[in-house]
């Protein structure tokens, strides 16, 4: 019995794999507009679908960020500023996108800006400090999706929303994981609402990478900026070492946890951009297979066990 089990286990990859191969012809009329392409996965993003023929509009925060692009890559690529916290900023994006696919319309969009920043426990932050990230995280992710979503169901494209193994787990506190939670939530409702009119929705969903979001001296800087903050009664709850204890902790397992291989995620993402059956979720990392997704589907209390077991204990710990 188990072994034809196996058999259709194996079975299944085996054509999975073979289905997943073939790639979508006419590279070079297509275009592919990505967000956050400054550095991390957007920019490399950019880079290797450049290289892979695709008419790629790159949006940046930065002008340094465009200039590098353009001095690296061919004549098909093109860049914009784009600032997905201001709505003026996201329309003159749209417009500049609309002028240059004409018809054709937007073979896909990859919505990949998104800050990690400010990350605590819940009882350090506040509501402004939610607004700030889930403005970009979110509020963007939307902003950007319907200000070009005619353009995409025009060309019966793909919109590739770039969210985090955290979007179906919340290890740690603070707005990051709220903010990747709402893009899971809204990628599954578009991808119901675009299935008629033949447009594939998306997301990918990385574990641990060594990017800007997991820099150890930004996170450090930003928790003890937000320490110096808190009221005494809160700081009295932690006790005075609890910084110190962040810090080694976060020296100690934060660079082992994550992979530099970025080209991981790329890949996963030049795949939903590209292939004729792509896959409707891709989990990059091992981290996110193997720990972080089979822990999302465990009963509650097994979950809180493993999260619980190495976290820092604050001072004042009700026995």
């Amino acid at each position: 019995m188990w072994m034809y089990v196996l058999a259709l286990v194996v079975l299944y990859y085996v054509v999975r794999w073979f289905r997943e191969l073939e790639r979508v012809q006419d590279r070079g009329s297509k275009y592919v507009y990505i967000t956050g392409c400054d550095s991390g996965f957007g920019n490399l993003l950019a880079r290797h679908l450049d290289k892979c023929g695709f008419c790629v509009v790159a949006a940046c925060f930065t002008e340094k960020g465009e200039e590098e692009l353009k001095k690296s890559c061919s004549s098909r690529m093109s860049t914009i500023h784009l600032d997905v916290r201001k709505q003026e900023s996201i329309d003159k994006a749209a417009a500049f996108i609309k002028e240059k696919v004409g018809q054709k319309g937007l073979w896909a969009v990859v919505n990949n800006a998104g800050v990690s920043l400010p990350s605590a426990p819940c009882d350090w932050l506040t509501l402004e400090d939610y607004k700030s990230m889930l403005t970009v995280n979110l509020e963007g992710v939307i902003g950007v999706t319907l200000s070009i979503i005619p353009l995409i169901k025009k060309a019966r494209g793909r919109v590739v929303n770039v969210a985090s193994v955290f979007g179906r787990i919340s290890p740690v506190g603070g707005p990051y994981c709220v903010s990747k939670h709402g893009v899971e939530s809204f990628n599954d409702s578009l991808r119901i609402s675009m299935h008629p009119f033949g447009v594939k929705v998306l997301c990918i969903e990385p574990g641990f990478f060594k990017t800007i979001v997991t820099d150890t001296d930004l996170i450090l800087r930003n928790i003890k900026m937000l320490w110096e903050r808190l009221p005494k009664e809160t700081k009295d709850d932690y006790g005075d070492d609890y910084l110190s204890k962040v810090e080694t902790m976060l020296n100690k397992k934060l660079s082992k946890m994550s992979d530099g291989d970025l080209m991981k995620v790329v890949s996963c993402m030049e795949h939903a951009v590209s292939a004729v059956h792509p896959r409707t979720r891709y989990s990059p990392g091992w981290d996110a297979k193997f720990f972080w997704l089979p822990l999302s589907y465990a009963p509650t209390c097994i979950s809180d066990y493993l999260l619980l077991k190495d976290v820092i204990k604050p001072a004042k710990m009700v026995a």
